[in-house]
């Protein structure tokens, strides 16, 4: 008896100490990963780490980009929440990214229950649906800065249309509107891809059983449908809404921010502002924006983690 135990004893042993150095191998980097690491690194330090602390550091100086500067302090973050034009395109960015995102959303989502349905051609419109999102963005804002300039004036006139008559762009009540559109018309086959992706995952059983007790159309779509894509409708709001806060290139090729100040963004103030010589003023603001986006970023993750939609 002591004898087998003593051989168990010893077999034991023998096994832990086989696999430890195992252990300590697999726990090991490799130093070959740090080598290909290195030079993205260096790469991403040097384009995007070090002029963002640069940047942090003249937002509290008078520097205009170039030249001498003094240490202001807190002076330009003051000033930038008592500017009525920055206040005023942080009102027009995040109403803007509020309208389109819902707007995305709902269409994006009808598209997609509509191409996951039992419908002809569903592949050729499926293609003919992305091509919006291949396509440059600034292309598309000069494409549809003339239909608004020159072809919807130009129906409107043909059928006695006060409304239509006049261009859209050339309105501070309604130029944002355009904006609204165009940003929509790119970005909703990249949401609608999403929730295609999203609607094909729901088992066919559910909806059958759905049927069997008597559910209608609309009961299926509140109670089945909706639920079960509930993380891909919340992934796509918070990066739709991160997106376009961000938004730059389409306004700068339908109104330019005008007319006036009325449709210019955040974006589009910070880099006006570094023409300007507003150097350190704006990048305040950037700094003040970046905060948000990060803020922006940390609610996706909590709002997403856990959720099965990737």
């Amino acid at each position: 008896m002591s004898t087998t135990t003593t051989h168990r004893t010893t077999a034991e042993e023998g096994a832990r100490d086989s696999t430890a150095p195992l252990t300590h191998r697999r726990r090991r980097t490799d130093p070959l990963y740090y080598l290909f690491l290195f030079p993205s690194l260096t790469l991403f330090s040097l384009a995007v780490t070090l002029p963002a602390v640069l940047g942090f550091g003249y937002s509290f100086t008078n520097s205009i980009g170039f030249g001498d500067w003094e240490f202001i302090g807190l002076r330009n973050y003051i000033a930038m929440f008592r500017d009525q034009g920055i206040l005023g395109s942080y009102a027009f960015t995040l109403g803007f990214a509020l309208v389109t995102v819902i707007l995305v959303n709902v269409l994006a989502f009808a598209l997609a229950l509509g191409l996951t349905s039992r419908i002809r051609f569903t592949t050729a419109l499926r293609t003919i649906y992305v091509i919006p999102m291949v396509i440059s963005g600034i292309v598309i804002a000069f494409v549809f800065q003339y239909l608004f300039a020159n072809t919807v004036p130009g129906i409107g006139a043909s059928i006695g249309s006060d409304a239509l008559s006049t261009s859209i762009l050339a309105s501070p009540d309604w130029a944002w509107l355009s904006i609204v559109i165009v940003t929509a018309w790119q970005s909703i086959p990249a949401t609608m891809l999403i929730y295609i992706a999203g609607l094909v995952t729901i088992p066919g059983d559910v909806y059958e059983a759905g049927s069997i007790d008597g559910a209608t159309g609309w009961q299926s779509l509140r109670h089945i449908t909706l639920p079960l894509v509930s993380g891909f409708i919340v992934i796509n709001t918070i990066l739709g809404f991160k997106n376009y806060l961000n938004a730059y290139d389409i306004i700068v090729g339908l109104t330019d921010g005008g007319p006036g100040v009325a449709t210019r963004s955040v974006a589009m103030a910070i880099f006006r502002g570094f023409e300007g010589g507003d150097y350190a003023y704006q990048m305040a603001n950037a700094m003040v924006f970046f905060l948000i986006s990060i803020a922006l970023a940390l609610l996706q993750l909590r709002v997403t983690r856990g959720r099965t939609a990737f």
